[in-house]
């Protein structure tokens, strides 16, 4: 019995050993498991996301450094802004509102009061400055709502010497005091912002519908005009020394913002360009969209869609001018939209009472307008604007040769510094 026990012992060690010799030869060790192989890596447990399925963590923002202080994150501050040499020290300092979000985003700059008596601009930047919550912004809001405080503290457009500062940017540190304090703006503050919102009123006893003005043949321009919902939009390339065109030139996409007109406080275009940059701030990603997710009802019974984001309304524009000197009455007001051959106004000849009408050449809409006044023959007294398509409007900014005539005017670069508006309207 044992011979026969011993024998068949050593057949079966014999078969295991055959066994496990085949088993090498046809699997190389260790194993993968199932569903797994190279490249693949090991199937995390049950319960637990795969790290590529992870969101990436949210970048670091840290605080900003600006005029000598440090603003933390999530925290809204109040600097003082003075340039240097002693320029200004008799005068009250410009202040800078900064709110630094607590998420990272674009700095979006808005600046105002280069023209000390366009006051509708600092009421704009106060409001949107010290509205905004940190806490809940992404990015970064740098408001300055008055940077000409020489003109704000007297009523007027102009610094004492009588330049306009907003025709020398990005200024000089040893040239006019116009162009040492643009320099130091510049330097200061400007080169901090990623894009930029210069605020602006008509000047002269002239009136603006809220409007952006930017130069639409710059790609990064044209891209951030868009983000304005539907706000009336007009290429203009800009003259030299205007803050928009030397932020621009260095990389800094800039628009100008008219509202209203200058000397007095209107709420209606304080509101409506306080929404655009509302509207703005959602466009860049720095704010939530209270309407996100909400639907609206097409033709269709039972069909819903996402509201459409509102666009931006591209004009083509072209001034009206009086071709008799007296005294000015209009008949239509800022926004009204007309034909072609309407009535725009009058102007009198108090000395020999004969009245002269200003008939509207294309029809249009009532974009910017001069307040009721006594002109000179020649005085630009109405601007109005035909609706077109983006493409179309920069399509137009792109063509070669000489502007319009009568197109969105600037100063002329060699305007003399005195007051002397017949030579270009729509002073930025």
């Amino acid at each position: 019995m044992r011979p026969l026990l011993r024998g068949l012992s050593h057949t079966l060690l014999a078969t295991a050993v055959a066994l496990a010799a085949a088993g090498a030869q046809a699997q190389d060790y260790p194993i993968d498991p199932p569903g797994t192989g190279p490249g693949q890596g090991p199937v995390p447990p049950v319960g637990i996301a795969a790290p590529e399925l992870l969101a990436p963590p949210p970048e670091l923002v840290t605080p900003l450094a600006l005029l000598d202080r440090l603003v933390v994150p999530g925290t809204r501050l109040q600097l003082e802004w003075r340039p240097g040499g002693g320029i200004s020290n008799a005068e009250i300092p410009s202040p800078v509102i900064v709110a630094r979000g607590a998420k990272a985003g674009p700095v979006l700059c808005l600046v105002a009061g280069i023209h000390g008596d366009e006051i509708n601009g600092v009421e704009i930047v106060r409001r949107l400055s010290h509205g905004v919550d940190p806490t809940r912004l992404s990015g970064t809001v740098i408001g300055v709502p008055i940077v000409n405080v020489f003109g704000y503290s007297r009523g007027s457009r102009y610094l004492p010497d009588r330049r306009d500062l907003n025709r020398h940017f990005p200024g000089s540190r040893s040239g006019s005091i116009a162009s040492r304090i643009a320099n130091a703006f510049f330097q200061d503050i400007v080169r901090h912002c990623d894009v930029l919102v210069d605020f602006h009123t008509g000047s002269f006893d002239r009136s603006n519908l809220p409007q952006v003005r930017a130069d639409l043949t710059n790609p990064d321009v044209l891209e951030f005009t868009r983000g304005f919902g539907a706000t009336v939009v007009l290429h203009s390339p800009g003259n030299r020394g205007m803050l928009r065109v030397a932020a621009t030139k260095v990389g800094i996409p800039s628009v100008t913002f008219e509202a209203g007109a200058p000397t007095r406080l209107e709420p209606a275009e304080i509101a409506q360009a306080v929404a655009a940059i509302d509207r703005l701030m959602i466009k860049l990603g720095m704010r939530e969209d209270p309407s996100a997710g909400q639907l609206v009802t097409v033709d269709a019974p039972l069909v819903v869609a996402e509201a459409p984001e509102p666009a931006p309304i591209f004009l083509d524009s072209r001034w009206v001018r009086a071709n008799s000197g007296g005294l000015l009455i209009s008949d239509v007001s800022l926004g009204q939209r007309v034909l072609a051959g309407q009535r725009l106004g009058k102007v009198i000849d108090p000395v020999s009472n004969v009245e002269r009408y200003i008939l509207a050449p294309v029809p249009g809409r009532v974009i910017g307008m001069a307040q009721n006044q006594a002109v000179l023959p020649g005085y630009a007294a109405f601007h109005l604007g035909t609706e077109t398509s983006e493409q179309q409007a920069v399509q137009e900014a792109a063509a070669p040769g000489p502007a319009p005539a009568e197109a969105v005017a600037e100063d002329p670069e060699d305007r003399p510094e005195a007051v002397d508006v017949e030579d270009g309207e729509d002073y930025e």
